[in-house]
């Protein structure tokens, strides 16, 4: 595999590492990439027009990137596999597919990032939810409920992490200057009987909102 593809700030591509199939030779002209990804054998840059850069091992085809190669907007590399997120929300796989790891689930829509592993691939969708697709003899399709609030997903050769988004430090810290004051309560009294004020969750401002804005006045923890 390609031990390590780096980024530079100008847009160019650093690879190193084992090279037996030329996955570290980045192909010229080697500028205006904005993402890279590795699988097992191969390589992808992304390039700042939307069009995706594949070489190194192609026994599956998986350096053959579909036709229209163009709004792309994240790439993955699995084992013998890739996967390319256009900018419409699909996900388009190609490459190695004996589990079904390039047949994305249906709706194939709404999806916002992705992740390969070795035969089995991963999609965030617009809300927060993972899909899991391909492999699953470890369970690493199984995704574990309740499955929501996702912000980020990686995908090892067998496994996954996601990574959940945290709860505010500091919800009535309205202005996010880093500390409860008189700015925080002119909001939440501006925004009394609205969901906008609201601190406790509940799903409007109230005076339990207010008693949670007071007491946490003061700098944010």
């Amino acid at each position: 595999m390609c031990i390590r593809d780096s980024l530079r700030s100008d847009g160019s591509i650093v690879a190193w590492g084992l090279n037996d199939d030329g996955q570290c030779n980045v192909p010229e002209p080697n500028t205006d990439f904005v993402a890279v990804a590795g699988g097992t054998g191969h390589c992808l840059g992304l390039k700042a027009d939307g069009s995706i850069a594949a070489w190194g091992r192609n026994h599956y085809g998986q350096c053959d990137v579909p036709e229209p190669n163009d709004d792309f907007i994240a790439i993955a590399g699995g084992s013998g596999h890739t996967l390319g997120l256009k900018s419409d929300g699909s996900i388009v796989g190609w490459g190695r597919n004996g589990y079904g790891q390039c047949d994305v689930p249906e709706p194939n829509d709404d999806f916002i990032a992705v992740a390969a592993g070795v035969q089995h691939s991963l999609g965030l969708k617009a809300d927060r939810s993972i899909v899991a697709w391909g492999r699953n003899h470890h369970g690493q399709c199984n995704v574990p409920e309740p499955n929501d609030d996702f912000i980020a997903i990686a995908a090892g050769g067998y496994h996954n992490v996601a990574l959940k988004a945290g709860a505010p430090s500091c919800p009535a810290d309205f202005d996010g200057d880093g500390d409860v004051d008189h700015f925080d309560l002119q909001f939440l009294l501006g925004a009394w009987g609205t969901p906008d004020g609201d601190v406790d969750n509940d799903g409007d401002t109230d005076t339990a909102d207010l008693l949670a804005l007071l007491g946490a006045w003061g700098e944010c923890p």
